[in-house]
């Protein structure tokens, strides 16, 4: 007995078409790739991270939280100005703003936790 297909069915490829995507659009910029233009266009944002983590190292602080961190330069830079730019610091660039300072300052892995990354 022949199988049969649903591939003929009326208004398949307007489903397919909302569900699947399409191979001609171009692909979306990885995260990895977000964070290398952030960072080359906001490198400020790295000092002062490192200025903030190092207080901690000197402060003697076991443990240094890059989201605690992040807070804090949201805080400094919220205060510092007034309009409404484009500036947006993404979560998503928490964990490689932290390995970044760890390559930078081996002598901090203990103190700043990494986790594996779930994407590029």
């Amino acid at each position: 007995m022949p199988t049969a297909t649903q591939d003929h069915l009326p208004g398949l490829e307007a489903v397919r078409l909302l569900v699947l995507p399409d191979p001609r659009a171009p692909r979306p910029p990885t995260i990895q790739e977000r964070f290398e233009q952030f960072h080359d266009l906001n490198p400020w944002v790295l000092t002062d991270l490192e200025r903030l983590a190092a207080d901690c190292v000197e402060a003697r602080f076991s443990k240094i939280s890059i989201g605690m961190l992040f807070e804090l330069v949201r805080y400094s830079y919220g205060r510092a100005t007034l309009g409404g730019d484009d500036f947006r610091l993404n979560n998503d660039f928490r964990s490689r703003y932290a390995r970044l300072l760890i390559e930078r300052h081996p002598e901090w892995a203990p103190r700043i936790e990494v986790r594996a990354l779930r994407s590029d």
